[in-house]
């Protein structure tokens, strides 16, 4: 949307900060700017020249989170991340005030250790473990990356245990962990909270339903507000968490804007249109799917999203009779007018994925002629065969 600036300019601000104008068909990703906000969040610009009491909106907040989560309370944050790392904390110190300030360093006296499933130790763009250090706690592996055992739970636990943390994600191993049931049976009957870490979950009553103590979503992805993070489940252990802002969180602080505006996502929520939404999807699948028939090393099918979401996206498989391997397809995509940025996290697989659930009116046909025109022209780029190679070397070039 054109809009004009302070200086009368009539352009847009990705024009105006010489940002591409890109189309992602990688689903609701942190590095792509998390979502599109919902109009319902313009509370964001209503609360910003109003002053307020912060522990009063974040009380309001809780009655929200509570009636949409079935959770005894909850509050916002800046990130599931943070999030983690308060309801961890919050594990450890419980209300004592002073134990918060002497976090992460001093620990004496508190438990301090977290027992994962070796195969929920992700990476989201920062290791998940890395939450749990932030806390002062210790990661404590359980099993093995292909199978965890009752066993290696329970025997994981012992005097200072703080929290066991399950974690909900495309990134975990999708085989031979312990159902969310299970591990919270195991780590109740030795009085241990669960903390389930559901950032890009569309459930928002289900993991406290199915026995964990705190849950934390993401406020910026499938709720499309702003970016934040909502933490919601026992009073006692939420109540903890928030204190937290009083230590270690303080670097994690939310302003009345984010709370006002994920508060706005969450009640537009009850209101969606999800079946309305899900035909748009779908009907962006059949589009891109019927765009790759018959071209030469490419095959596409259907799948559901692996973590039970309601939605599904497009797995395409490139093969070397294309012409191109994965990597290579999406690096074309990428570098196009304008750019089209595909859900490229197994392309050393031989494929990838196309998400239909962050699309503007009019993406979803760009992005089936561009497929079709790249893969029918008769040249191809300089890196159409390139190999999937795990580089950090754009990290280390910013801000040039």
């Amino acid at each position: 949307m054109k809009t004009y600036s302070a200086n009368g300019s009539n352009t847009t601000i990705r024009e105006r900060l010489g940002l591409r104008p890109i189309i992602n068909v990688s689903g609701t990703m942190t590095a792509l700017g998390a979502s599109i906000i919902v109009p319902e969040a313009i509370a964001m610009s209503e609360i910003a020249s109003q002053w307020v009491e912060m522990d009063d909106l974040q009380r309001a907040a809780s009655t929200v989170i509570a009636r949409l989560t079935g959770g005894e309370a909850g509050f916002i944050t800046a990130c599931c991340a943070s999030g983690i790392t308060m309801a961890i904390a919050g594990t450890m110190t419980g209300t004592n005030l002073l134990a918060i300030e002497r976090l992460p360093d001093d620990t004496e006296g508190l438990k301090s250790e977290v027992i994962v499933q070796l195969g929920h130790i992700v990476n989201y763009g920062a290791p998940i473990d890395q939450s749990i250090r932030l806390a002062g706690a210790r990661t404590v592996p359980a099993g093995t990356v292909s199978v965890t055992q009752d066993y290696h739970v329970r025997e994981a636990i012992r005097d200072g245990t703080a929290a066991g943390l399950y974690v909900v994600a495309h990134h975990t191993v999708q085989y031979g962990m312990l159902s969310l049931e299970e591990f919270c049976e195991i780590c109740h009957a030795k009085g241990v909270p669960v903390i389930v870490d559901a950032a890009s979950e569309y459930d928002l009553r289900g993991f406290l339903a199915r026995g964990a103590d705190i849950v934390v979503y993401s406020g910026h992805k499938f709720l499309s507000g702003p970016t934040s993070g909502i933490v919601t489940g026992r009073k006692d252990l939420v109540r903890a968490a928030y204190l937290q802002s009083r230590g270690v969180a303080r670097a994690m602080k939310v302003g009345k804007e984010s709370i006002a505006g994920t508060m706005a996502a969450l009640e537009a929520w009850e209101r969606r249109d999800h079946a309305g939404i899900r035909k748009r999807e779908e009907a962006a699948l059949d589009l891109w799917k019927d765009a790759l028939q018959d071209l030469t090393g490419i095959a596409a099918h259907v799948i559901p999203d692996p973590t039970g979401n309601p939605l599904d996206r497009l797995q395409v498989f490139v093969a070397p009779e294309s012409r191109f391997t994965a990597a290579g397809l999406a690096s074309a995509l990428a570098a196009g007018s304008p750019p089209i940025i595909v859900r490229n996290h197994e392309v050393e697989r031989g494929h990838f994925f196309l998400d239909p659930c962050n699309l503007h009116p009019g993406e979803a046909e760009i992005v089936a002629e561009r497929l079709r025109a790249v893969l029918s022209a008769a040249e191809r780029p300089a890196d159409a065969m390139k190999s999937a190679r795990q580089d950090s070397a754009g990290a280390l070039r910013w801000p040039d």
